[in-house]
């Protein structure tokens, strides 16, 4: 009888212990793994291991090229106890109130979960839209500027595959909804490394969202600055907002680092 079968006898179930075990496979060290490479780190069958990532990237926990794969942000709705335990919010919220007062405007912070953000810690200075955000509060990502910067991110085969499964609702008479124009918009935030919505979730609402890095290099949280239309004209966002946010930004990721997350 092995280890696993003797330490909790018939209440053990073995199937959702080896699952754990791929998801744990994955670390700083080694972001992305071949389906061997994730057999060999885990100790099962290849054919096993093949079942698992693949039930994991139906349910959205991993991404895969065809040849690496990668576990996805949507790991964190695995419970907020877990979230916690991480210390991202914790660590996060004195670096997004230090931004908010320097701004005094909302700033907030999301992951991605399938085509939605959802809110994983916010500093709120007034209420700037009609629907309340609170922790967990979910937006579609083609609309806000920290789903942009979110989305940006993916592999192309990913982000496509998120695109043409997502409804691309037209939210305002603003709102980006043509798959071309969105991919337009997400190369160029992309490339710039920050991505600016002005209207396009809810008219009067403008947000200005940058990415933090993981170790690894890939986007693991968005930040933003939320304010309202009739605060000053849009190019204050970029020319005032942007280069505190991108500091900030750059703050918590030297947090990250010495958090070794």
């Amino acid at each position: 009888m092995s280890n696993e079968d003797s330490a909790e006898g018939s209440d053990y179930v073995q199937s959702f212990a080896r699952g754990l075990a791929v998801i744990r496979a994955f670390d700083a060290e080694n972001p992305e793994l071949t389906l061997t490479e994730v057999s060999k780190r885990v100790g099962i069958p290849a054919a096993a291991s093949r079942r698992f990532l693949r039930t994991l990237q139906t349910l959205g926990y991993v991404r895969t090229d065809g040849r690496l794969f990668a576990l996805t942000p949507r790991v964190l709705e695995l419970g907020f106890s877990y979230l916690s335990a991480l210390s991202l919010p914790e660590m996060m919220q004195p670096h997004l109130e230090k931004l908010s007062h320097a701004l005094e405007e909302s700033v907030s912070a999301a992951v991605l979960s399938d085509a939605d953000i959802v809110y994983v810690a916010r500093v709120p200075t007034r209420r700037i839209m009609t629907v309340g955000i609170t922790i967990g509060t979910r937006f579609p990502a083609h609309a806000t500027s920290m789903g942009r910067v979110l989305v940006s991110d993916l592999p192309s085969r990913e982000r496509d595959r998120l695109l043409a499964g997502a409804d691309l609702a037209r939210l305002t008479e603003r709102t980006l909804t043509s798959p071309a124009e969105l991919n337009a918009e997400l190369e160029r935030v992309r490339d710039q490394g920050w991505a600016l919505v002005d209207g396009e979730l809810e008219i009067g609402l403008r947000s200005i969202a940058t990415g933090v890095r993981g170790r690894d290099g890939r986007v693991v949280v968005a930040v933003n600055v939320s304010t309202s239309a009739s605060a000053g004209p849009v190019e204050m966002l970029i020319e005032s907002h942007l280069p505190k946010l991108l500091e900030t930004a750059r703050e918590i990721e030297a947090d990250l680092e010495m958090l070794g997350k």
